[in-house]
């Protein structure tokens, strides 16, 4: 039943990224209103859960080697998140999901190099996955892609794989909620102070949408990171790839957005080897 830590963190994922699409819309949200508002809330949830399922906390386990790879990875996180909502806000919700999983190509490959996870299957479907991604964004002999969305695209081809590294090693000696705490904290007072001005603006509409979003992606990625923990960064990697098919179902239909071949055929071929995986 492994599969089913990175299929409900799609789910929720997908459910959390058309809100913030939506939530964006929203006249006078901006990305830093949107991150100085989310972070704290994020924390918040985050916190909810730990007092209530009390996961294992030694404070022996925090060493010189784990915090510093706590503070890396943060700042790789702060960074992703202030880049992905800033494209977000120009760009369509369907081509920021597909660019935010190509990062699993430099992902994998360093998994593979640093962390020897070599399961022959799942790499080859894997690689499958990503490769129908590029395919689905290539056109007329160039990759298509706007220019607020480029910097974001930069940052998760060279750096964000590194965190996700990091998150691997890290979860070795802390358990996934605890994890989650300590970055949503630091994250959440460091947009706090940059972005106070914003959070004070956020209109009423805003209200509903920020708190929901918040509440799913806080659970999405618990566990998300828990099947990093018990089943690896490929596996979960290649199950979470399904998470696109389902945020461009919902943008297509509720956000109208135009339907295009080639996504829907990478799409459906993602789909596929989700399940061979799950097969054999």
């Amino acid at each position: 039943m492994s599969f089913l830590y990175p299929l409900g963190a799609a789910v929720l994922q997908a459910a959390s990224a058309t809100l913030d699409k939506v939530t964006l819309s929203i006249k006078g949200v901006t990305y830093k209103t949107y991150t100085g508002v989310s972070f704290p809330l994020i924390f918040l949830f985050t916190l909810i859960i730990f007092l209530i399922i009390k996961p294992t906390f030694a404070l022996q386990s925090f060493n010189f080697k784990i915090i510093f790879l706590i503070i890396i990875s943060t700042v790789f996180i702060i960074g992703t998140n202030l880049l992905y909502y800033r494209a977000l806000k120009h760009d369509l919700l369907s081509e920021m999901q597909t660019f935010s999983l190509l990062s699993n190509i430099p992902l994998i490959l360093l998994t593979i190099i640093f962390l020897k996870e070599r399961n022959p299957l799942l790499i080859l479907l894997a690689f499958i996955c990503v490769i129908a991604l590029v395919w689905s964004h290539y056109e007329r002999r160039h990759f298509k892609i706007s220019k607020n969305t480029l910097p974001y695209f930069i940052w998760i081809i060279l750096i964000a794989p590194f965190g996700g590294i990091m998150s691997k090693i890290i979860l070795q000696t802390i358990d996934p909620i605890s994890l989650q705490l300590i970055r949503d904290g630091i994250i959440a007072l460091i947009f706090m102070v940059l972005f106070f001005k914003n959070i004070k603006r956020v209109p009423r509409k805003a209200y509903f949408p920020l708190l929901l979003t918040n509440i799913l992606t806080s659970i999405a990625w618990i566990l998300y990171f828990l099947s990093y923990q018990k089943s690896g960064i490929i596996y979960t990697v290649l199950i979470f790839s399904i998470q696109p098919l389902l945020v461009y179902i919902t943008s297509i239909f509720l956000l109208k957005e135009k339907t295009n071949f080639r996504k829907i055929t990478a799409f459906v071929i993602i789909l596929i080897c989700i399940g061979v995986a799950q097969l054999l």
